[in-house]
């Protein structure tokens, strides 16, 4: 399934300074039902951004009017706990296409990169200049260019690299995931086939 490119965001960005935020805090397991990845948004955090009655809790950073945008800049260790895609789903489909911490589960980032959303990894220092930056503005914007693999905070002019897999930056530049990339080399593979004996 296709997805939208990703080349340079910028964007107001919602913190969560939470440290180790495990999947089953991102989407609860009783919302795993469903098979398509439409709908997990509203179920992004769901016990920390409601009550039982399903009324909203008015501290939780999602229910802030102050933020927005498509960056969630999470604590260390986002992503942890069981390997469920849906985690990355919700992300997603609440509408955040970046997310920054200074650690990624590794089965969260892959599922992350296998459905357009970018885990940005920065130094637990930078991290911390990015929450100040916010805490100081709430509307303040970063940058983050997949190209130069580049994330800058726009008011500070601070800027710092992060590391992606080339094969993986080179789909979210072009909106694949890896079923996409080999329909893209068809061609190639029909050539190759042709060319190699049985």
């Amino acid at each position: 399934m296709a997805y939208d490119k990703f080349n340079t965001l910028r964007s107001s960005a919602v913190p969560l300074p939470i440290e180790n935020v495990d999947t089953d805090q991102i989407i609860p397991a009783r919302f795993l039902k469903a098979t398509e990845r439409t709908g997990f948004g509203d179920n992004l955090f769901r016990d920390w951004r409601y009550n039982p009655d399903n009324s909203p809790k008015p501290h939780f950073v999602l229910n802030n009017p102050l933020y927005s945008g498509k960056i969630l800049v999470g604590g260390k260790n986002f992503g942890s706990g069981s390997s469920r895609e849906h985690a990355a789903w919700a992300v997603y489909d609440y509408g955040f296409r970046c997310v920054i911490s200074s650690f990624f589960a590794d089965i969260f980032r892959n599922n992350c990169l296998n459905i357009g959303v970018l885990p940005v990894q920065v130094s637990p220092e930078f991290l911390q200049q990015i929450f100040e930056a916010i805490e100081k503005d709430p509307q303040t914007e970063l940058e983050v260019n997949l190209p130069e693999q580049t994330v800058e905070i726009m008011a500070t002019g601070a800027r710092e690299p992060f590391d992606i897999n080339g094969y993986k930056k080179e789909n979210m530049l072009n909106g694949f995931d890896d079923i996409d990339y080999l329909l893209n080399m068809k061609a190639e593979i029909s050539d190759f086939a042709a060319q190699t004996p049985l």
